[in-house]
């Protein structure tokens, strides 16, 4: 496994590989790790969303999760950059309910690349599992001129 710690402006991350694909963005600041192309790849397109200059990613991914989990990762990477669904949008296409979508998005162990923060509730934010919480979560909507609720 090989990884690579960078910074952004919503905080440090710590990226991982396994296998030839990115497997995990963590929060915090990780050890400095022994990096790979395909990280210092991953690292350069972070940059280019955070510097407004990247809408798709295009790295290859394996994340881990249920068959499920993966087919709301799949769905949430079918959502455009500067546009939202709500959990109910994203059950009603997978005929499961909101509340699953929910902790599968909860799960996503890819976030920023795999865009979980693009998943809403109706009329209000949902959650977000990333560092800062709903903060990071706005300010990645933001980023991509998405309209967002305020926080409460």
């Amino acid at each position: 496994m090989h990884s690579l710690s960078i910074s952004s402006p919503i905080g440090d991350l710590l990226l991982e590989e396994d296998g030839e694909a990115l497997v995990a963005v963590h929060w915090g600041e990780g050890p400095a790790g022994n990096g790979s192309a395909l990280l210092s790849e991953a690292a350069r397109q972070i940059d280019a969303y955070f510097g407004g200059k990247l809408k798709d990613f295009d790295l290859p991914l394996r994340p881990a999760g249920s068959d499920f989990e993966l087919r709301v990762w799949a769905a949430m990477q079918d959502i455009p950059y500067g546009e939202t669904r709500s959990y109910g949008d994203l059950a009603g296409a997978m005929r499961s309910a909101p509340r699953a979508v929910g902790r599968a998005c909860g799960r996503n162990p890819i976030p920023i690349v795999i865009p979980c923060h693009r998943v809403l509730g109706k009329g209000w934010m949902g959650g977000y599992s990333g560092a800062g919480g709903l903060v990071t979560k706005q300010a990645l909507l933001a980023l991509e001129g998405a309209g967002v609720p305020a926080l409460l």
